[in-house]
């Protein structure tokens, strides 16, 4: 029972951050920095309180998921106040969700992500202002999932340990292309019909992460090599090479960010988070809107010039 609710709660609160403060939230205010500013202003906030706040973990998890309730209830029509709250919940249950994790393995991550990567793809055309009800059944499975969850002692997963910059590196790409796709009239994989390419390949992306065996370097390697590929094929027009290329990308680096977070003690989570969730995502956001994308193969070139220079000097 604990390796179940551990799925579902991480698989929950994944599958909320996505359909509703990423995306939902975003769309339904014509993507006005001026208004949804303040959702990642108190995600930041959120983010330093998760370790600071005296009281027990859980105590706090039960806490934030009750406000997540309660301006769910509100979802859409959400002040600036009530999406500073939002921001100030989701963003301490991000590092409080990650501390969980310790109480798993491979096994609960990978189901986890699987689960929220599968729901989250098949709801993404849902019509955001009809998101509602989706916000209270999330927040109500991760707050149930919850009751069963004991306090185990940690086990750690993985010893991989990226840097914090090339986790913000591989999220800053991210987000630029995804929210650049998720706006593109002539090439958007959601909303063309690649559902399930989409789902299988995030799906592989997973299990490739946790069944290839390979060095740090050759990891952070491939993962700069299929976002190359993956910007290729999208300035090519080529939805269904990368609706396969793209979730595959997605699902291992984010592995490989969870593995490296899980090492961390809960304070220095929330402060990766900060930059990894909350300001990269925020700059990708920004090039989206300004349609500066044509400048993130820049970033890409120099990161792959010295991820080949490291890859080369470690096999010396």
């Amino acid at each position: 029972m604990q390796s179940l609710a551990l799925v579902l709660f991480v698989a929950a609160e994944l599958c909320y951050y996505l359909l509703i403060a990423q995306t939902g939230i975003v769309e339904y205010f014509l993507s006005d920095l001026s208004i949804i500013i303040y959702l990642p202003i108190g995600g930041i906030i959120g983010s330093l309180l998760s370790s600071y706040i005296q009281t027990s973990n859980k105590i706090k998890i039960f806490g934030f998921l009750f406000v997540q309730l309660i301006i769910s209830f509100f979802y859409p029509n959400l002040s600036s106040l009530m999406l500073f709250i939002l921001g100030v919940s989701v963003g301490a249950l991000a590092p409080l969700l990650i501390n969980e994790l310790k109480k798993g393995s491979n096994i609960e991550l990978g189901f986890g992500l699987a689960i929220a990567y599968v729901v989250g793809t098949y709801l993404f055309n849902f019509d955001i202002s009809l998101r509602g009800n989706i916000a209270i059944s999330l927040t109500l499975v991760a707050t149930i999932s919850l009751f069963f969850i004991e306090n185990n002692k940690s086990k750690v997963i993985s010893s991989s340990n990226f840097t914090l910059v090339s986790m913000v590196s591989w999220i800053f790409i991210d987000a630029s292309l995804f929210e650049t796709l998720s706006r593109d009239e002539n090439i958007s994989i959601w909303k063309d019909g690649y559902t399930f390419e989409i789902i299988f390949f995030h799906l592989i992306g997973i299990v490739l992460a946790f069944t290839l065996k390979l060095q740090k370097n050759q990891k952070e390697f491939l993962i700069i090599i299929l976002f190359t590929l993956s910007y290729f094929l999208y300035f090519l027009n080529e939805a269904l090479l990368l609706s396969i290329i793209y979730p595959l990308v997605i699902s291992y680096y984010n592995v490989m960010i969870l593995q490296t977070l899980i090492l961390k003690d809960l304070k220095t989570i929330g402060i990766y988070m900060i930059f990894v969730g909350w300001i990269a995502s925020g700059a990708g956001l920004f090039i989206s809107l300004e349609h500066m994308l044509l400048f993130v193969p820049i970033v890409i070139i120099i990161f792959l010039v010295i991820t080949v220079k490291h890859t080369f000097s470690g096999s010396k």
